[in-house]
């Protein structure tokens, strides 16, 4: 946020991790993270990676120890709950933790968020369903199974 023009990361850059990402898929991403490459100053970043199971972190550390001293410039994020900081991935890079606290207000962020979700020539657009010509929204409920 502070360099609003900038895009926001690519779908490439970003590893949702579930208890079914498998060691290949975190691999990959290693691989782009770790190789060199002429794609500039990439961030890349791990979300919940608390969530992997514990063979495939196993084998991502393993990966990771081998890959970085190909690349000396990489930038890596990972992300993880704090209540899961214990498990395997995160007690490995436990020595590099950075306690989070947001620094921006919520409308400050929403903000930030429109300007780069915002469709500027609504046609025949899926953007056209939600609210300001938004490329993507949060549809939610308090009640459970109402069809949302």
């Amino acid at each position: 946020m502070n360099s609003p023009e900038q895009p926001l990361p690519m779908f490439d850059e970003v590893l949702l991790c579930t208890p079914q990402t498998t060691a290949e898929q975190v691999g990959l991403f290693l691989r782009r993270c770790l190789l060199p490459c002429s794609e500039g100053e990439r961030i890349y970043t791990m979300l919940y990676a608390d969530e992997l199971s514990y063979e495939v972190s196993c084998r991502a550390e393993y990966l990771f120890q081998h890959l970085q001293h190909y690349n000396s410039t990489y930038r890596l994020v990972i992300l993880c709950n704090c209540e899961r900081e214990h498990s395997y991935l995160p007690s490995v890079f436990s020595q590099y933790k950075v306690p989070m606290i947001p620094q921006r207000q919520l409308a400050e962020v929403q903000r930030y968020l429109q300007h780069h979700y915002r469709v500027t020539q609504p046609s025949h657009s899926a953007a056209s369903v939600f609210k300001d010509n938004m490329s993507v929204g949060i549809v939610s409920s308090k009640r459970a199974g109402v069809g949302k």
